[in-house]
């Protein structure tokens, strides 16, 4: 028997715990929400596998946990691009946007004309998308962007950007930084003037998001896994 909406917020329910929620609130995220650990979602996804009605009616009830649910189980193609357009806008979670934008908003068949109308929008969910989906095509097909116009405006819009937008913003200026030599310099120049994520906190190990740092690091491992496959075929 299908699982019904019913049966799936009930199960959402039993998973949740308090120091999930907390750290959603910290996040974030209101209360509307059963604190359930991603993991367990994409086991309880797995288990009810794709199904577009259910995933419709459990991202109608606005609840964080249901609408990461039905991330997993809505298939992309399944949505028109007003459709799509309305859940981005709907969202108001940092975590479902995420999930949406990875899981959904990538795969769309009309992504890049979203991504164009997304890059000129003021909804901050809506731009967010717009510059997470240009943050992709950096790291496939960099050429085919006009960088140098990428980097004028987040030159001049990031620092006050929306804190939502200004995340995915960054991205992009250290995936030019990365991926475009000819662009390096200019990439790290504008990191350092804007300061954004100077100073955030990072776990050991992990690379600070501050793009200079971002950009250096990565670059360094690049030509080290170089001279790696370099150093295996001799």
């Amino acid at each position: 028997m299908a699982m019904t909406l019913k049966d799936a917020l009930t199960q959402l329910e039993v998973l949740g715990n308090e120091k999930i929620r907390a750290q959603n609130r910290k996040n974030g995220a209101g209360d509307d929400q059963f604190g359930v650990r991603l993991g367990d979602i994409r086991k309880l996804a797995a288990q009810i596998k794709a199904n577009d009605e259910l995933g419709f009616a459990l991202w109608g009830t606005g609840n964080i946990d249901a609408q990461l649910l039905a991330i997993l189980l809505i298939k992309p193609k399944c949505l028109s691009r007003d459709e799509l357009d309305r859940m981005v806008r709907s969202v108001t979670f940092v975590q479902v946007a995420d999930w949406l934008n990875a899981y959904i908003v990538k795969n769309h068949p009309e992504k890049e004309a979203l991504r164009q109308a997304w890059m000129e929008d003021d909804n901050p969910w809506a731009a967010r998308a717009g510059w997470n989906l240009t943050s992709e095509r950096i790291s496939r097909n960099p050429n085919e962007l006009d960088l140098a116009a990428l980097l004028d405006r987040i030159e001049t819009e990031m620092r006050d950007a929306a804190p939502e937008v200004q995340w995915t913003m960054n991205f992009c200026l250290a995936g030019i930084g990365i991926h475009c030599p000819t662009q390096r310099e200019r990439a790290i120049a504008i990191g350092e003037n804007l300061g954004i994520y100077r100073d955030y906190p990072v776990s050991r190990g992990c690379t600070s998001p501050f793009a200079p740092i971002w950009i250096n690091e990565m670059v360094r491992r690049q030509h080290a896994d170089a001279s790696a496959g370099r150093g295996s075929m001799n």
